[in-house]
């Protein structure tokens, strides 16, 4: 089981969520892959193979944190998205396995022809 970080720091401009442990040890996890891979049923869906492909997140950031007991953190994000508890051990694996979940992600938004950046609204001309 992963240990409760002494210290969580977020990083506007560069949209990362840092973390810091008493042994030294930090690291620091992309405002869009935390957004991505939310724990949410509302992305992961109920069961396995439903999760819900996210797209046009590329600048997505965070507004608030909020601890949830000695286990996880709530994070709300600033396109509405605020549900699924980040615990330790899934932050640590999001950490670890980073390239992996970053990789994963590319390949699905190219396989569905999706773009990590937000889509324009076009207004009609009169």
């Amino acid at each position: 089981m992963a240990t409760r970080p002494s210290h969580i720091k977020l990083h506007r401009k560069s949209r990362e969520l840092e973390f810091e442990f008493e042994t030294g040890e930090q690291f620091k996890i992309a405002c869009e892959l935390l957004r991505v891979y939310s724990p949410s049923a509302e992305v992961r869906g109920h069961g396995a193979g439903e999760r819900k492909l996210q797209t046009g997140k590329k600048h997505v950031n965070i507004s608030s944190i909020e601890f949830t007991g000695n286990y996880a953190i709530r994070i709300s994000f600033d396109d509405g998205h605020n549900s699924g508890l980040y615990s330790w051990d899934y932050l640590a694996d999001l950490n670890e396995r980073s390239d992996y979940y970053w990789k994963e992600y590319l390949a699905e938004l190219e396989a569905a022809n999706a773009s990590r950046l937000p889509v324009i609204p076009q207004f009609k001309q009169l």
